[in-house]
Formats: structure tokens, sequence, C-alpha cells
């Protein structure tokens, strides 16, 4: 990178030509600089260009990203027109001479090694004096550029990455790189949405407006949930786990936590197994955590895994007592269960 008035100099190794390679690179400059100058002129090179044109080129939406976090314009140089960059070819010659060529038969074992012995030659290079003047690139930089650049952010610029997906029925938009769950305003359910993420965030737009912004997380197959997010049928299965359940239903007593497994393990539909398990745990309050857990042990031993079960033994008192209950236990009307009679 070189600044059009001073002829300052910023040079690194870069791992790649790769968009993040490319974009960290010029990052390291503007904050070796220590400003932002009013806009960057970029080469058509795929990492800032997408399509090179005489009047309207395409800039790299993550280019474009970036010059937008640092507020500065880019102009990328015409295509074959290597005097739009004259300044910048001739300090390409000369870095090669007074920094490549002095590190050439050295060995270097990481990029930020080779970086440290660049820095050095390249502060020596901005100090020498242009050939017959008596100033060098670095005080002309101090007396007269300096001053003109905007000033930095108070943080980095985070690289951004895009991605498509659609609103699912559960207001929840699939993020495939990480496996992860994202919620969405309920209203944008079956909409195609557009996907902008981060290292530290995950944002969600549909037509420029932006929808949600969370924390990026990278649990595999799990769920980042906004209640708010939610219509509200779906918001009590959003506010309780199978986890929170479980935990309640062991408090209580280890035959109630065996028979909350049990109805969880045994019911389709979230919705329905969870309200189950809360008019269960809720029947504490009314009969004391002893009774509660001796009726989920009757009703553990006869198979009969739902609130109702539950409910009656209690009614009936026989939660407290010894004998044998198979025959009085009586189970719900259900079209398909069929009595005795249905076998004769």
């Amino acid at each position: 990178c070189v600044l059009g008035s001073s002829q300052y100099t910023y040079v690194e190794a870069s791992p790649s030509q790769k968009k993040e390679d490319f974009i960290r690179s010029v990052e390291n400059a503007l904050w070796f600089y220590g400003g932002v100058p009013n806009a960057l002129v970029p080469d058509n090179l795929k990492s800032a260009v997408t399509k090179g044109s005489r009047y309207e080129p395409k800039v790299n939406e993550t280019f474009s990203d970036f010059a937008e976090y640092y507020e500065t314009a880019v102009l990328p140089t015409r295509t074959y027109k290597p005097r739009d960059k004259a300044i910048v070819e001739n300090a390409v010659r000369i870095i090669y001479t007074r920094v490549f060529a002095p590190l050439r038969h050295q060995t270097f074992h990481s990029v930020s090694e080779i970086n440290k012995a660049i820095l050095e030659l390249l502060k020596t290079h901005n100090a020498m004096s242009f050939r017959g003047r008596e100033y060098s690139r670095r005080s002309l930089f101090d007396e007269v550029e300096k001053q003109e650049l905007k000033p930095l952010p108070l943080k980095r610029y985070e690289i951004k990455a895009y991605a498509n997906g659609t609103v699912h029925k559960n207001s929840h938009i699939y993020f495939s790189k990480d496996k992860h769950y994202y919620s969405v305003p309920y209203q944008h359910m079956g909409k195609r949405i557009k996907i902008i993420y981060s290292d530290s965030l995950v944002e969600i737009f549909y037509k420029f407006e932006r929808l949600a912004a969370h924390p990026r997380e990278k649990r595999k197959y799990a769920y980042t949930t906004v209640k708010e997010h939610m219509p509200s049928h779906h918001r009590f299965i959003s506010e309780w786990s199978s986890e929170k359940f479980i935990a309640w239903a062991a408090h209580i007593g280890v035959h109630c936590k065996g028979y909350i497994t049990g109805i969880l393990d045994k019911k389709q539909h979230p919705e329905q197994s969870y309200k189950s398990c809360l008019g269960i745990l809720h029947l504490a309050k009314k009969v004391g955590n002893l009774r509660l857990d001796n009726a989920c042990k009757r009703a553990s031993d006869y198979g009969a895994y739902n609130y109702n079960i539950i409910d009656r033994i209690l009614k009936k008192g026989w939660d407290n007592l010894e004998e044998n209950l198979e025959e009085e236990i009586v189970l719900p009307d259900h079209k398909n269960i069929r009595g005795g009679h249905y076998y004769k």
C-alpha cells in the first residue's frame, strides 16, 4: 500500500490472495498509517473487484462492507491502464530492491516471522530521503498527509461472509456452516432470507431489513432463541427443556424423576409432553413431594404415563396403599384401547 501524496509505504507478506487475507493486509496498512484515506484504490484482483468496468466496476461484497466500516470509498483502477497506478508500480520496483532482495537468501518458518524482518527494512526505506531531496517519505507523511487521514474506529473490522436460507415453521433458520438454529420473528415464516455472519455475530436480513441478530454459536443442532420471536403457542416450549423437567423431578424424588423421563421418552410432540410434565410436577404443591413420588412409583409399575393417572391415584389415595392395585386402576378411555369383551 502506498499513500498518494507522501508515498509512505506499507508492505507485508500474506498467506494468500484470498479476500480474507487481502482485507486483513489492507487493514494492517490502515493501522500502520494510523488513519484512513478518503478512498482505497485497489487493482482489479478478485479479492477486491468482482467485475472490472471502465465506468462502474463491481466491488466484492465483503471488501465493500470493509470499506463501509472504515467510512472510505473504493475506486478500483481501470483494467489495462497501468498509469492509473504509476506510484504503486514504481514503489513495487523500489521495495523489491530495498526489502525483498536483502531477504531472498534467508529462511523463515512463519508469516509473522518474515513480516517482522520486512517491517525493519520498511522503516529504513520510509526514512530514506528521496533522491535529490532533503525529506523522506516518513517526514513528508508526518508534515503533510497524516493530519488529512480520518481517524480509525475503536476496534478492527470483523470479516463477514454470506449465506442464504429459509425461515422454517418453527420460526428458526438453519445455519448450515455451524449446523445451528437461530430464531427469526414468526411473521417471516417461509421467507427466503440472507445471512451475514462474522466470527462473533450472525445477522439475518429480508430485503435489506435486519430481522434478527444473534451471538454466533457453534453447538451442533442446538437452538438460539429469542422468546419474542415465537408465536404465543410456541413460547411455552421455548421456555422449557427436557433437562429442566428432569432436574425438577429429581428434586421431588427418584420415582418422580423416572416417571417424568418416561413421559418425555414416550410422547411424540414436545408441547404435549411438556404440558403433561408441568401438570404432574405442580401437583407437589398440593400433596407434597413424598405423595407425588409414591404416586409416580405406582403409575410406573403399570406402565401408565400421563397426568390423569397421577391425578387419579392421588385423589383416590392409592399412593398410600400397600396392596396390589392392578384391578383398581382404570386406564383412561381411548378409541384404540379395547376391553376384554372384545376378544370373546
